[in-house]
């Protein structure tokens, strides 16, 4: 193995030459120390360097990788895997070791976040914090969640830890079952396989917001190196959990369905394929069907658990291709719904027979439109909801989410807030609505254990009450007692969606067509450009300061009327909250068209949210012809503007 004083020469050689950036020098040079990093660590970096692996040093050593408002994420496994990583394991195969490197997703930037979370936590009054783990099936997650939990008690805390993976909402379900003061679930989401994170929950089981955000983060951006390389594990018990916090989220699951006597009468002749895509959803989801009494056929190849996605290019389930095999097999099945989720479920994807009996893929858009529209439209027809209390309701959605859902809202006469991207935010107007709901007699723990129908009854009376919320992401909940989006509980409502109108003679296709004709249609289109490693890091800031400093006044052929720069002008929602400062970007045009542009919070990419409409006369609904001409013309001018506002975006990059 090659000294580490030579490899540090290296390095310095390697900035003069212009081949390494000064940051990643420096951020790599203390991983070379024998006193702080094991053997194998060394050896790591000194392949990287003696294979003049340039490129890949920078992105993983050219910045601390950022714990942000909602925790870790980042690269585990490398572009390029060493053989001290991969530790004798073939090709392929998941390495032994983690990724090296201060701005990957490995035990050091692990442990470094649970300390500065359990910290953060005595150093605002709680003396023995109670932290709650998680983990999805991806590569080394069980090892970060132990390693974690290790973290907190070494730290002065208790920590509890499923005994197997279990998925993101489960995890904010239990944060609050078990009254713990914080929570974290090991995850990379629907990332590809070589990433994961670190996601952190406080004690509501929503993910952390101001202030507390910021004061974790400081707490873990000042425990220096050494200390975290030091840290010994501590001798106290990880408590475990299971199949019984199972069947607690299992019955409230149940309590989301609205027509009982429909699903019980109807439900069986109902044919449900779902896929886990080897994630989590396969503990919770298919058993929450089948106790619906739907005839649930499980993808085989993708049950398994498996952080590899073997069966996928990405387990994401916007992506046509991570449901291809659920709608063959549901082809050769003759049923009525395909479902996915992502590895931790918190998303679904949805294809759904048509008219002409061929599967159709839905999006996120459209599944969250449906499913706002027949809870409403249930409640209502059940006298749950009325000309009383219909401005108590609340239909929720971020800013990027399709605005047909406030045409429905407004159909219904119910309000409809929207806030900024991240399910975090639906958490904290559901925070804020339990707060109005309990006043000042009842406890937490008393709202808690509070059955779905009393807590629509005080939230009635007295605030507001949650029927749905939803993302364009393909993220929805209906219901507070998990705190972030719930796959799960997705399923369960699309299932008594499809069960419904099975049993009135309706197609799912044909239920969304009945939206449109009545209050228009709506097309909204995900652009994506990503950027990747320490190159991409630096253009994708050029781009987003260009919108800032220099905002577009044509797009499309089209005047900008108005560019909405979110971090700098105050944006209130329709309950007067101010949404949080970021910068997300929206361009109105003068035909109607609008578009924003963000930086991802997850991923190295820029997107683009594109929204069209047309709308039917007053009082008018469009028959077939109308419809279809609307259709053309609006999806026509989304395609056209995307490719401009993809033009303009490269430019601004820097000819990316």
């Amino acid at each position: 193995m090659t000294p580490p004083d030579l490899l540090r020469r290296r390095l310095d050689d390697a900035v003069r030459n212009g081949q390494l950036i000064t940051s990643s020098r420096d951020h790599c040079r203390p991983w070379l120390d024998p006193a702080l990093f094991e053997p194998w660590v060394i050896a790591a970096i000194g392949e990287l360097i003696e294979g003049g692996h340039w490129g890949e040093i920078n992105d993983r050593f050219y910045r601390a990788l950022a714990f942000g408002t909602g925790g870790l994420r980042g690269r585990t496994i490398g572009r390029v895997v060493t053989c001290a990583e991969r530790g004798g394991r073939p090709e392929g195969a998941c390495p032994a070791h983690p990724a090296v490197g201060s701005n990957c997703m490995n035990d050091f930037n692990v442990r470094r976040a649970a300390m500065g979370l359990a910290r953060y936590l005595r150093t605002n009054g709680v003396a023995s914090p109670h932290v709650v783990f998680a983990h999805d099936t991806r590569h080394f997650s069980r090892r970060f969640a132990e390693l974690a939990a290790r973290a907190v008690i070494a730290c002065g805390g208790r920590a509890t830890l499923f005994e197997a993976e279990r998925s993101t909402p489960e995890l904010s379900f239990a944060v609050r079952e078990l009254n713990a003061d914080a929570g974290v679930v090991i995850t990379a989401s629907h990332n590809p396989s070589h990433d994961n994170g670190f996601k952190a929950y406080f004690h509501d089981g929503a993910q952390v917001l101001e202030p507390h955000a910021s004061g974790i983060i400081a707490e873990v951006n000042r425990i220096p190196l050494g200390e975290v390389c030091g840290l010994k594990d501590a001798s106290g018990t990880i408590a475990s959990i299971g199949r019984e916090m199972d069947e607690a989220y299992l019955a409230r699951l149940k309590d989301l369905v609205i027509e009982r006597n429909v699903v019980e009468r109807h439900g069986s002749a109902t044919r449900c394929v779902y896929s886990a895509l080897h994630g989590t959803g396969a503990r919770i989801a298919p058993e929450a069907l089948r106790r619906m009494g739907i005839q649930v056929i499980e993808v085989p190849e993708q049950s398994r658990p498996d952080g590899g996605f073997p069966s996928v290019k990405s387990p994401n389930p916007e992506n046509a291709e991570a449901l291809a095999l659920g709608i063959a097999l549901a082809e050769r099945e003759d049923a009525d719904v395909v479902m996915a989720t992502d590895p931790d479920a918190d998303r679904m994807g949805v294809a759904v027979r048509g008219d002409d009996g061929n599967m159709v893929l839905l999006t996120g858009n459209q599944i969250g439109s449906m499913l706002a529209h027949y809870r409403l439209d249930r409640l209502f027809a059940q006298g749950a909801l009325h000309d009383g209390n219909r401005t108590r309701a609340r239909i929720i959605k971020t800013v990027v989410t399709t605005d047909l859902q406030k045409e429905i809202g407004a159909k219904f006469g119910v309000p409809v807030p929207e806030t900024l991207t991240g399910f975090k935010y639906i958490g904290e107007k559901l925070k804020k609505y339990e707060r109005l709901a309990r006043g000042e007699a009842m406890t937490t723990a008393e709202y808690r254990r509070l059955g779905e129908s009393e807590k629509r009854a005080l939230h009635l009376a007295r605030g507001a009450w949650y029927v749905f919320g939803g993302e364009e992401s393909y993220g929805y909940s209906a219901s507070d007692f998990t705190r972030d989006k719930d796959a799960n509980a997705a399923c369960v409502m699309f299932a008594e969606l499809t069960i419904w109108a099975r049993a009135h003679g309706l197609s799912l296709v044909g239920y969304l067509e009945a939206i449109f004709r009545e209050l228009g249609y709506h097309r909204e289109k995900l652009g994506q450009i990503v950027f990747e490693g320490a190159e991409g890091a630096a253009k994708i800031c050029a781009l987003l300061k260009s919108y800032a400093d220099d905002p577009p006044r044509e797009m499309d052929g089209q005047p900008v009327l108005r560019v909405t720069n979110h971090d700098r002008e105050p944006v209130a929602d329709c309950e007067n909250d101010l949404l949080p400062k970021e910068a997300i970007f929206f361009v109105d045009l003068a035909d109607g068209r609008r578009y924003a542009a963000r930086g991802s919070g997850t991923e190295p990419k820029v997107k683009f949210y594109l929204f069209g409409s047309e709308k039917p006369a007053a009082g008018a609904r469009m028959d077939d012809a109308r419809l279809a001409a609307a259709r053309a013309r609006v999806d026509a001018g989304i395609e056209a503007l995307w490719r401009a506002v993809e033009a303009d975006a490269r430019r601004r990059a820097g000819g990316a």
